[in-house]
């Protein structure tokens, strides 16, 4: 399909709160399923960004699960990352969920060493490159957006997603570099965000945005709206007649990433 409808929602999350989390989520779900074909949630939106997964993680179940009944009940694909319990390891991991129950996943490749998080979970090593309804679409989390090596578009891939837990400290970091990985990569880029403080008391401003292949920013809604329910198409024909247009994809570098 040409046009892609994609929703999210920037909101405070609830501080080591699976359930109350998820509960809060599912009513806007629910709401938004039959306007939507894709559904964007933050990083760790179970829990917030916790160093501290101990007594807090979950095994893959009962999150994943839930996101599997949801995207069969509402026919929506939802996507986000939670903190994740496998094998006496601990993972910042992202589900991808299509409407018939299949379900991809990725775990953070970039660990937010300021934070120590390298020392709290495992870091992953796999791009994935999820198909959906025709669309290539490449997930990644939050620290990942400042790796641009990583992002680097070979796979010709149409939408990138970062799921972030991104502070209000560094909130130009965030603009500027969603913006430049949507310019070199020639890919409709989506970032979202959360908002409020976190246990630390580090305020989060949100500033969940969508960037066309040309860098210009297409989502709507005031940048500094700590609460936010964005809904947008993105465009596939016109992705495609930009990147025959310019050329720039057919100039990239060789190289690889290991």
């Amino acid at each position: 399909m040409s046009s892609l409808a994609v929703s999210y929602l920037q909101t405070d999350l609830i501080w080591e709160s699976p359930e109350e989390n998820r509960q809060k989520f599912e009513k806007y779900i629910v709401e938004e399923a039959e306007k939507t074909d894709l559904i964007i949630l933050q990083e760790m939106f179970t829990t917030g960004f916790s160093m501290h997964p101990e007594g807090v993680a979950e095994a893959a179940e009962p999150t994943l699960s839930w996101l599997q009944n949801l995207a069969q009940k509402h026919d929506v694909a939802i996507t986000g990352s939670v903190m994740l319990k496998e094998n006496e390891k601990y993972y910042n991991r992202l589900y991808f969920v299509k409407p018939d129950g299949e379900t991809h996943q990725y775990d953070k490749k970039h660990l937010f060493s300021l934070a120590k998080e390298e020392r709290a979970y495992t870091s992953g090593h796999k791009k994935l490159i999820v198909d959906y309804k025709g669309w290539k679409i490449c997930p990644l989390i939050c620290y990942d957006l400042r790796f641009p090596a990583w992002s680097r578009n070979l796979e010709d891939y149409d939408l990138l997603l970062y799921v972030a837990n991104w502070p209000q400290k560094r909130i130009m970091a965030w603009d500027a570099l969603l913006k430049a990985r949507a310019i070199e990569n020639m890919a409709y880029v989506i970032g979202v965000n959360r908002t409020g403080k976190d246990v630390n008391d580090f305020p989060y401003v949100g500033h969940s945005a969508i960037y066309d292949y040309l860098g210009k920013r297409i989502s709507t809604h005031d940048l500094e709206n700590p609460h936010v329910v964005e809904h947008c198409s993105v465009d596939k024909n016109k992705l495609y007649e930009a990147r025959e247009k310019f050329g720039f994809l057919k100039d990239r570098d060789d190289f690889v990433i290991n």
